[in-house]
């Protein structure tokens, strides 16, 4: 009997251990989420043409902060640290931010989006230590800036430690910090596609100058600026005058595992007054006649180069079947949306710029792709512009911005 006893205490008491180690492995991550650092509230205070942001912490943590385009934002990412949901709405009046949102961002943080009124810079970016009746502050200073300023900040990330310089001096930049992502660092990949070439002289302008020759101008010109701003790795599809066939234009960007494909042209008509720029992405159906009559000029390149097209009708076949993947003619209208928006402040449009037809050149099923219809060659004006360096260094700048912006787009899209 002594002995059933025992045992049966024995039992309870294993239990009883079993059933407390239990609880503490279900109450654990409540204690250590209720002890991790938070940002406990948010101030901001107006300038002349700058604003200071002020979050009261309970502790040091690390952090990243960065500009978006496509709306403009403020994006202050702060790792190891949890965030009150009530700064959201303690947005004091200011002219430079309209509102304030929390999420979660990848690697253990949180992501503090900021919505701008006008484009800004920033500034600089300090964490402050204990002082008096205050506790950790992190500060950020943004200032007013021009639209171009403001562009060619957007994408580079300024990432911080608690112990950079915690007494407030002005933060180290850093353009690809450590907790960015592989992909975010590479450089992204296009392909440049000057059209025509060697035997193929596209459209033939007013005054006799060829197709061929401007679109091989445009396309030097436009790598050199992209890689100038050392965000990209452009190909080109030729770099001297020869001949090459649209189906191995659309290999070379699939070869090189492009991120973008842009075939570069200028147009001709018989209207000789016919002007303006118009951006051209796949469809089965063209925009328009005159959309449909263009893809069919352009996709005679071949023929008249003498190739023989039939054995390669499989391929083809192939390839219209695989254009059924929406996502790269998504993302290819995407920006050729980019591309009006910045081209109708420079140069002159088309109306209705934004055109959709069957060019074979742009059948790359997993690469987004557009084509560019720099102008009309057969318009004396434009074919004089296109012929000077200065107006194709226009064209040059207001693509890159497109290109920055849609890349900036994809990184984010994730940010709401």
């Amino acid at each position: 009997m002594i002995t059933a006893v025992c045992n049966m205490l024995s039992f309870v008491k294993r239990r009883g251990i079993c059933l407390l180690l239990a609880l503490l492995c279900v109450l654990l991550p409540f204690f250590s989420e209720a002890s991790a650092s938070q940002i406990k509230s948010m101030r901001i205070g107006q300038g002349v043409g700058s604003v200071r942001i002020v979050f009261d912490a309970d502790s040091s943590f690390e952090y990243k902060a960065f500009l978006l385009s496509g709306p403009s934002r403020l994006v202050v990412d702060a790792y190891n640290v949890d965030v009150n949901p009530k700064i959201e709405r303690q947005i004091s009046k200011n002219n430079l931010i309209s509102s304030t949102r929390v999420g979660v961002v990848d690697g253990g943080g949180r992501r503090i989006v900021f919505d701008l009124e006008k484009p800004v810079v920033i500034k600089k970016a300090f964490m402050l230590p204990p002082q008096s009746n205050f506790g950790w502050r992190f500060v950020i200073d943004v200032s007013l800036a021009s639209e171009r300023e403001f562009r060619s900040k957007v994408g580079t990330s300024y990432a911080f430690t608690s112990s950079d310089n915690p007494g407030g001096s002005s933060s180290k930049k850093t353009a690809s910090a450590a907790k960015n992502k592989a992909k975010s660092n590479s450089k992204r990949i296009i392909v440049l596609d000057p059209g025509h070439g060697g035997k193929d002289p596209g459209a033939i302008g007013y005054s006799g100058v060829y197709e061929k020759n401007i679109t091989l101008a445009m396309g030097k010109e436009l790598k050199t600026l992209l890689e100038k701003s050392g965000k990209y790795k452009v190909y080109l599809t030729r770099s001297t005058d020869i001949f090459i066939p649209l189906r191995d234009r659309v290999k070379i960007a699939r070869k090189h595992n492009a991120d973008l494909f842009m075939s570069i042209h200028a147009d001709s008509t018989k209207n000789r007054s016919a002007k303006g720029l118009s951006v051209y992405t796949l469809s089965e159906t063209a925009s328009d006649k005159e959309a449909a009559a263009l893809a069919e000029r352009e996709n005679k390149a071949d023929v008249i180069a003498g190739l023989n097209l039939v054995e390669h009708s499989r391929e083809v076949s192939d390839i219209l079947i695989n254009l059924a993947q929406r996502e790269s003619m998504n993302r290819s209208s995407e920006f050729a949306t980019f591309m009006v928006q910045e081209m109708k402040n420079s140069v002159q449009l088309v109306d209705n710029t934004h055109r959709f037809a069957g060019f074979a050149v742009l059948k790359a099923p997993d690469v987004p792709s557009v084509l560019l219809e720099m102008g009309y060659l057969s318009n004396r004006q434009e074919e004089r512009l296109l012929k000077q360096q200065t107006y194709r260094k226009k064209l040059a700048i207001a693509t890159s911005r497109a290109i920055d912006r849609y890349f900036e787009n994809m990184q984010h899209a994730s940010v709401f």
